[in-house]
């Protein structure tokens, strides 16, 4: 019998404890954060800005702390990292254990019980049942790079295909890979080559039925770049940096079963999706999908480094011994954090938190949306929701996008309290991205927030 790591034991490790309310007592950025500011503009690039230029302090549950005493209550997570809650008890006590024991060895020279307990793990809760095998990377970016590196090795082939309104990272691949250039690749290139970029299924734009925009997509695949020639198809289950789309019933099954015609690996690029957020382990889930690979990253690890590729052991192990690994990948403490957030995923239920923050979130977006005719759209799944913007009255007709509302919203909501991000190809969607520890009387109180900026347009 395998012998489980537990992260249960107890530790000397504090943890902060805030209320969970919004707080707000100086102007936003306040004094401290604006001396802080100052020097952060003499040695940090301005390619490094940050959505709003408040120094956190601390953090616990959903909300944020700055240096100035403010509070904030947290809808991005560090685009949906700390998905189980800033500071949890478990993950926080877990890295503190590990750091007096082990903090680094590199798992290619020696290793450790932590590596192999999250591969086992991810072998667990990925979709299917099939025999899975797991590398351990630093980040999101990293993941994409390994599974397409992998798909390649496997197959014998070199096209990668991705969709339109995908975000895969910031390194040379997945620059090429993104559907958006700015910010993301504008004068950054030469980008790698053999990427391809097939129409996705939008339905709030398209008006498309799965089939339909299945057979859109496949029909470009077979002859702009040809099966016989593509190793991998790399998809978001729900777009994030895209906008949060939600693609149309049967879309994505038409594609992977394309694919496994085809002899092409399909990959799940999970890495905003994953980990509990839509109220599955996976996005996938809620399609019937059983990727070939699984790509996680974000909240696997409570807010340290850690991101994984999962897939079929057969695929996996195409890789010549040598071929996978780097020095940080898995690193023990980080590793045994991601142990500790599986329990608390468990322990806690936090699957049905998610579907708990759609049911307490969403229905109140759509009231909103009955209320103010720019928003167009409503959408996600779990605690993964988004709401584009439209100019007026072009709700159901052109949907012409209306970026200058986000900021706006964005910059009321900041300015009271409330933390947003922003998505979308034209910039035109906000997303909200609670951690599963938001309460309901949070989310009410973001509403009213919502609700007040939108009066204020």
């Amino acid at each position: 019998m395998t012998e489980t790591l537990s992260t249960s034991a107890s530790s000397d490790a504090p943890v902060v404890s805030i209320p969970q309310e919004r707080r707000i007592v100086t102007a936003i950025p306040g004094p401290r954060s604006q001396a802080l500011h100052e020097r952060r503009l003499a040695v940090v690039p301005s390619g490094v800005s940050s959505v709003l230029p408040v120094y956190i302090a601390k953090a616990n549950g959903a909300i944020l702390v700055d240096v100035d005493g403010n509070q904030f209550v947290d809808f991005g997570a560090g685009i949906g990292v700390t998905t189980i809650g800033h500071t949890e008890k478990a993950v926080v006590e877990a890295a503190a254990s590990q750091l007096q024991d082990v903090i680094h060895t590199l798992f290619t020279v020696t290793p450790y019980e932590e590596y192999v307990r999250v591969a086992e793990l991810l072998a667990e809760h990925t979709p299917g049942d099939h025999a899975k095998k797991t590398v351990l990377v630093n980040s999101g970016a990293e993941a994409v790079e390994n599974g397409v590196k992998i798909a390649r090795k496997h197959t014998g082939r070199r096209g990668v295909a991705v969709l339109d309104h995908a975000y895969h990272g910031r390194t040379n691949l997945t620059m090429a890979m993104n559907f958006k250039a700015m910010p993301y690749g504008t004068g950054f290139g030469p980008f790698a080559g053999d990427i391809y970029h097939a129409p996705s299924s939008y339905p709030y734009h398209d008006g498309l039925s799965g089939a339909d925009a299945a057979a859109r997509t496949i029909a470009y695949l077979e002859k702009i770049v040809g099966a016989s020639d593509l190793a991998c198809l790399v998809v978001e289950p729900i777009q994030g940096e895209g906008g949060f789309m939600v693609p149309a019933d049967g879309y994505l099954p038409a594609l992977q079963e394309w694919c496994t015609a085809n002899g092409v690996v399909f990959i799940a690029d999970e890495i905003q999706s994953g980990m509990a957020r839509t109220g599955a382990y996976y996005a996938s889930e809620h399609f019937g999908l059983v990727p070939d690979l699984v790509l996680s990253a974000k909240g696997i690890a409570g807010g340290l480094p850690l991101a994984a590729v999962t897939g079929r052991a057969e695929i996996m192990d195409a890789s010549h011994p040598g071929g996978l690994g780097g020095t940080f990948g898995g690193n023990p403490v980080a590793a045994a954090a991601a142990v500790a957030v599986f329990e608390e995923i468990e322990r806690s239920n936090l699957l049905a938190e998610g579907r708990r923050i759609e049911g307490a979130l969403k229905p109140a977006l759509l009231a909103l949306q009955q209320k103010y005719d720019i928003i167009g759209d409503v959408r996600g799944i779990g605690a993964m929701l988004a709401i584009e913007l439209v100019q007026p009255g072009t709700g159901s007709t052109t949907k012409e996008p209306n970026a200058a509302a986000v900021s706006a919203i964005a910059a009321y909501a900041a300015q009271h309290g409330l933390l947003i991000l922003t998505a979308g190809t034209y910039g035109n969607v906000l997303r909200f991205l609670p951690s599963l520890a938001v309460t309901d009387e949070l989310i009410a109180d973001a509403v009213t927030v919502l609700d007040d900026a939108f009066a204020a347009l």
